[in-house]
């Protein structure tokens, strides 16, 4: 006999999406790689939807060299063009020189901390930097953003990140675990 699990609403029918929703959101990451690689990506998704760059997320890998934040540092425009013209990824200039921007703060913070402690010691969810578990209701009382999101959105934008306004800061927080927002009849909250 098998049984239905109940999911989060926002990811539907699509099995990607469903297995994103079961496997990766909102599952705690303390891994500086892939905090740096989801801020790139969560930013990617202005103005578009999740699912746009989740179906991407591995021609991202491969064109930016698999988020290696050293290489990434080091494009220039001859790169640039060449990302601009690859239509596996969103061709969008700015978004494209945000990764390269992001990479540099990326390795001016890791000059000094690791970059979990410092995304994790921003938003302080807690003091043993456990993530905040709200489990609502349905889906329409999850915010969009909130006083933490702001917070990082500022402090990485003070510190040369770009695309890291406070909605894509909450996205971000929700897709690394520092918040948990699966709904209260989620199976996998």
């Amino acid at each position: 006999m098998t049984t239905t699990k109940i999911r989060c609403n926002w990811c539907g029918q699509d099995s990607l999406y469903q297995a994103y929703h079961d496997n990766e959101w909102g599952v705690v990451c303390h891994d500086d790689e892939r905090l740096f690689a989801m801020l790139c990506l969560e930013g990617m998704q202005a103005g578009l939807s999740w699912i746009t760059i989740l179906k991407k997320r591995e021609n991202y890998y491969q064109a930016f060299d698999g988020f290696d934040a050293s290489k990434i540092a080091q494009y220039d425009d001859e790169k640039i063009n060449e990302l601009m013209s690859n239509a596996g990824i969103i061709r969008h200039r700015l978004k494209i020189k945000a990764i390269i921007a992001n990479a540099k703060a990326y390795l001016k913070i890791k000059e000094n901390q690791s970059f979990n402690d410092y995304v994790w010691g921003i938003v302080a969810c807690h003091q043993d930097r456990t993530p905040l578990i709200n489990h609502p209701k349905t889906a329409e009382e999850i915010p969009t953003k909130t006083a933490a999101s702001i917070a990082l959105s500022k402090q990485l934008k003070k510190d040369g990140f770009k695309f890291v306004g406070p909605t894509i800061c909450y996205a971000y927080m929700q897709a690394c675990g520092m918040v948990n927002d699966h709904v209260a009849d989620c199976d996998f909250k």
